[in-house]
């Protein structure tokens, strides 16, 4: 077990969704050293923003949570960059690690990893039975990738490098932007605006039949903790809540919380995606002691919450 309070830790991505709850996370352990890198002053697909970042921080610890992502729409209209940002910025910022003699490297790589026809609950030995789903095969193969990498250099140079995969997260300070958004993030703003100017109907992508689990933020970052502190493996770790909702039950849930009574209508020239997702959280729990500790209800509740208030925020600053 490492004792990260007196440790120099460098997280990526440290200032996005996910990042800002890892950082009160490490904050609260008592972890006074704490670097969080921001793009365009680090680019990480770029070398010497990553040899600076080390000779200038010198990190006993990397948390590698910097990626490019986005909904089915932004892995559509995007793959050619969601493979290479990803592959690039992972595999070197693991090689500097390796080169720098960091103590310990913690790298997330994303449930897309998974085969498009994964039997449920996914299992980490599952990891490379098929091709994953071909909408967002490349920034899952780019993750999957730094994987490999993670356990071929802890083979031949012993590195401490364990690979962490997230299921889908939510909560406040999510993306909101319908353009690049996740499901939930997206289903909350088209009902919060719908209801806000009285529209009978919102229109959603696919059938409604896939299945998907989600994170709330907060568990993740503590996942993510607990993992740093005490985990010190090669395999792969799931990390997630163990349950399952479709599509279409998520939208009527987030429809009846947000107040939305009108007509969800489906476009099924769109992509569902992958068929069905949901972990077995086993290992995590066997490993490091992790369980999911946040209600889905309760969750989506202060999402939601969150949601409006900045909505209403923005409405009353005069931004769109």
């Amino acid at each position: 077990m490492i004792d990260l309070a007196n440790k120099r830790i460098v997280v990526t991505g440290g200032a996005g969704f996910l990042g800002t709850h890892l950082i009160r996370h490490l904050r609260e352990r008592g972890c006074r050293s704490l670097f969080v890198p921001e793009y365009p002053e680090y680019d990480f697909t770029r070398i010497d923003s990553v040899e600076r970042l080390f000779a200038e921080q010198r990190p006993e610890v990397l948390i590698h949570l910097a990626a490019v992502v986005g909904g089915i729409g932004a892995n559509r209209a995007s793959p050619g960059r969601f493979f290479y940002d990803n592959a690039m910025m992972g595999i070197q910022l693991i090689e500097a690690a390796r080169r720098h003699a960091v103590e310990k490297t913690v790298v997330l790589g994303t449930i897309c990893a998974y085969p498009k026809f994964t039997p449920v609950p996914f299992r980490e030995d599952d990891l490379w039975n098929g091709y994953p789903e071909e909408t967002n095969a490349p920034y899952g193969l780019a993750k999957k990738m730094l994987l490999v990498q993670c356990q071929s250099y802890r083979a031949q140079y012993e590195m401490n490098a364990v690979f962490l995969l997230p299921v889908n997260l939510y909560g406040p300070g999510d993306n909101f932007d319908l353009e690049s958004s996740h499901v939930i993030p997206a289903l909350i703003r088209k009902c919060v605006e719908a209801v806000e100017q009285r529209r009978e109907e919102i229109v959603l992508w696919g059938d409604g039949s896939p299945t998907r689990e989600f994170l709330y933020v907060e568990d993740a970052a503590e996942g993510i903790a607990l993992a740093t502190e005490r985990y010190d493996k090669p395999d792969p770790v799931n990390l997630g809540s163990g349950m399952e909702i479709s599509i279409r039950d998520l939208a009527t849930t987030i429809a009846g919380m947000t107040g939305f009574s009108g007509r969800i209508a489906w476009d099924t020239t769109k992509p569902n995606g992958q068929p069905r997702r949901c972990l077995d959280v086993t290992r995590a729990r066997e490993e490091f002691g992790f369980r999911a500790a946040t209600p889905f209800s309760v969750g989506l509740q202060k999402t939601i919450d969150w949601y409006r208030s900045v909505a209403l925020s923005s409405s009353s600053a005069g931004r769109p």
